[in-house]
């Protein structure tokens, strides 16, 4: 170990090599000041420059596509940054992952902003940006190769594949965990040229953040092995003769690689937890291996021509000898062997191309998750090896013409330049379609054709808009596509008793239950529809089902409460609404029913305390005003009353009941009767 040790601490140098120089390029003048100057310009360029590419995302809003189960429809983050959530947040596998770093982040954003998504989309913007300056500084750091690095950074920053993982807020993950990534490679950087304990400290604490934060940053430690051999020449090629710096540089490593496992481990756990892994039945060996083939040429592809990009691909059933797979094989067995022949010549193409071969094989689909077969935000670090290929290739080129060069070198920067702006004018687009859940699912479909989860998901957003005839057949054709969904058949029952179609509703609603029995949310909604066909045993069935599934679902304890009511089983609702207001002391809605629940008991007082709470929570609502005001007359408080009855028709000027009740009042005054 000790000849190991010596070794490798003479090969730690970080001066860059001869390779790595820029000669025939446009390099920085020679003092440190000047230098420092280019670095700082270059380091600004970049950051308004992804500014400038992704500024539309600024006015885009939530989608309800994965954004409720993270921020706005989870109820841990948000009550933001509490004792209470961020012990949540260290135990919780919700979202089939263990990431509390994740969870933090955006219950720090709750906390900060609210519920404003501009505020959040910020958050997740200056991420990518952030990223993107690291990125140049690192690579500068350990190549000295100032254009090339900015090219690669800028790369990085603006193709249009990393819109998903900077638009999409639920991703906030991907640009939170990447930023751990290049902390944790910096200070490693540090380590190898100091040696010391703090670097190596820091190293630790960031990768183990950035794991918290997502685990596909497993791949980390064998991509600092990849740096070892380019630009670091830490490592030799071949290895014979070198097998004992190579031990070396891995026992280096050696706590990345336990943590990594260690990782690998709770993300299963998670996701096995959380039903996110399909079996072999599902998915078979050979599909797994003909989509991950087909996967990585597909992200090849898009990234040379970055066309139909999509939230979402489905995975459709294939073989490993079809047309598709063994063209996609061709073409990643001729990359490979390219990237080998030209490993010595050109050691940055071989490098490119493992870390994009390897830093996929978490998400590629050996183990698959979910039912996409490929995704954009996947590529956000593995796409770094390639843009590192392509930056070096392009300067390379233009090195090799000697007799021109400063031709050659102005033909690659125009080169480069051209298509920067290209990949930012298609950036820009592709965060339009972002910009509300209907425009992403809409642009999904066209970009993919049959895809029954984008229908669903227009569906749902259509029915939260209140487009229930559109909603409808949107989601039927989801069915068509991909019957056997539970949730479509929810959303779609949902939809049908928006429309009052309660029959159809509730037919959907049972069909969904015999897919997943356990769905509390399904049996409190077939509730509601029983209880609109006043079927209200039935009704007070499933509520109290859903109840003992989630006995903390506040809606399924007001549902029940409602149907005890309609059941003249007044006592047991009064019950129900209370139980209500425990879970969720702030409802107006279970503060309102609980005081008609007492109204009806005769309990005039205390109802007319649950009315006053209620409009103090909810003072626009005309509703509560009038029910109140009904209360107080009961009270013979007619003055009270009429006061409540005006606010009411303030609110709301059509409000008839409201304009009867404060003539009959007024009347009683009037004629100095006291209403009964």
């Amino acid at each position: 170990m000790a000849r190991g040790k010596k070794q490798l601490h003479r090969s730690s140098s970080l001066r860059q090599t001869a390779p790595e120089r820029e000669s025939g390029s446009i390099t920085p003048p020679a003092p440190a000041r000047a230098r420092a100057v280019w670095i700082a310009a270059i380091a600004a360029a970049l950051f308004l420059a992804t500014f400038a590419a992704f500024h539309g995302v600024l006015s885009n809003r939530f989608t309800t596509f994965d954004d409720p189960f993270y921020v706005t429809g989870n109820a841990h983050v948000q009550k933001g940054l509490t004792r209470e959530s961020i012990a949540w947040a260290f135990t919780a596998t919700e979202a089939a992952n263990w990431h509390p770093v994740t969870w933090l982040s955006h219950m720090l954003d709750i906390e900060l902003f609210g519920a404003n998504p501009g505020k959040h989309h910020l958050t997740s913007l200056l991420l990518h940006a952030l990223n993107a300056v690291l990125l140049f500084l690192l690579l500068f750091r350990m190549t000295g190769a100032l254009w090339r690095s900015a090219f690669t950074a800028a790369l990085f920053a603006l193709h249009p594949l990393h819109v998903e993982s900077v638009a999409w807020i639920a991703e906030r993950k991907d640009v939170l965990s990447t930023l751990f990534w290049l902390l944790t490679t910096g200070a490693w950087l540090a380590y190898v040229k100091s040696s010391k304990a703090i670097p190596y400290a820091l190293m630790l604490a960031f990768f183990a953040l950035g794991l918290m934060a997502k685990p596909m940053l497993v791949t980390l430690p064998f991509t600092l092995l990849l740096l070892d051999g380019w630009p670091l020449r830490r490592l030799k090629f071949p290895l014979r003769g070198h097998w004992g710096v190579l031990k070396g540089l891995v026992w280096e490593k050696a706590p990345l690689f336990v943590m990594a496992a260690a990782s690998s481990v709770v993300t299963v756990i998670a996701q096995r937890i959380g039903g996110a892994v399909a079996t072999l039945a599902q998915v078979p060996l050979e599909e797994r291996l003909a989509n991950a083939v087909q996967g990585y040429a597909a992200y090849l592809g898009k990234t040379i021509w970055p066309s139909s990009l999509a939230v979402f691909y489905p995975r459709l059933p294939t073989g490993l000898f079809t047309m598709s797979t063994l063209t996609a094989f061709c073409v990643l067995a001729g990359a490979t062997a390219l990237a080998l022949r030209l490993g010595k010549r050109a050691p940055y193409l071989l490098f490119g191309w493992l870390w994009y071969a390897g830093t996929l094989v978490p998400v590629i689909g050996f183990m698959q998750v979910g039912e996409q077969a490929m995704a954009d935000r996947y590529t956000y670090v593995p796409l770094i090896g390639i843009f590192i290929a392509a930056a070096w290739g392009l300067g390379a080129v233009a090195d090799g013409w000697r007799r021109a060069r400063g031709a050659a070198v102005a033909a690659a920067a125009a080169a480069a330049l051209a298509a920067l702006s290209a990949l930012a004018i298609l950036t820009r687009v592709q965060t339009g379609y972002w910009s509300d859940s209907v425009t992403l699912f809409e642009h999904t479909i066209k970009a993919t054709g049959e895809n029954g989860l984008a229908q669903s998901n227009l569906g749902t957003a259509l029915y939260l808009q209140g487009r229930m005839q559109e909603a409808v057949v949107h989601l039927q054709e989801s069915l068509r596509i991909s019957p056997g969904f539970p949730n479509v058949h929810h959303n779609l029952g949902n939809a049908l008793a928006g429309l009052g179609r309660t029959k159809e509703a509730i037919a959907h609603y049972q069909e969904a239950l015999q897919i997943k029995s356990d769905d509390a949310g399904v049996l409190s909604d077939l509730g509601v529809a029983l209880g609109m066909e006043n079927r209200f045993p039935e009704a007070v069935e499933r509520f109290q089902e859903a109840l003992r599934i989630e006995p903390d679902n506040v809606e399924a304890r007001m549902n029940l409460g409602t149907a005890l009511d309609r059941m003249n089983r007044l006592p047991e609702a009064v019950e129900q609404f209370q139980q209500a207001l425990k879970l969720k002391p702030d409802s107006a809605e279970a503060l309102d029913n609980l005081g008609l629940a007492l109204g009806k008991l005769n309990r005039i007082p205390e109802a007319i305390a649950r009315f006053q709470e209620a409009a103090g929570l909810k003072p626009d609502s005309a509703d509560i005003r009038y029910h109140l005001g009904i209360a107080l007359a009961r009270a013979h408080r007619l003055q009270d009353a009429m006061e409540q009855f005006r606010e009411a028709l303030n609110i709301n000027p059509g409000f008839e009941p409201a304009r009867a009740s404060l003539e009959n009042a007024g009347k009683t005054l009037q004629s100095g009767r006291r209403s009964p």
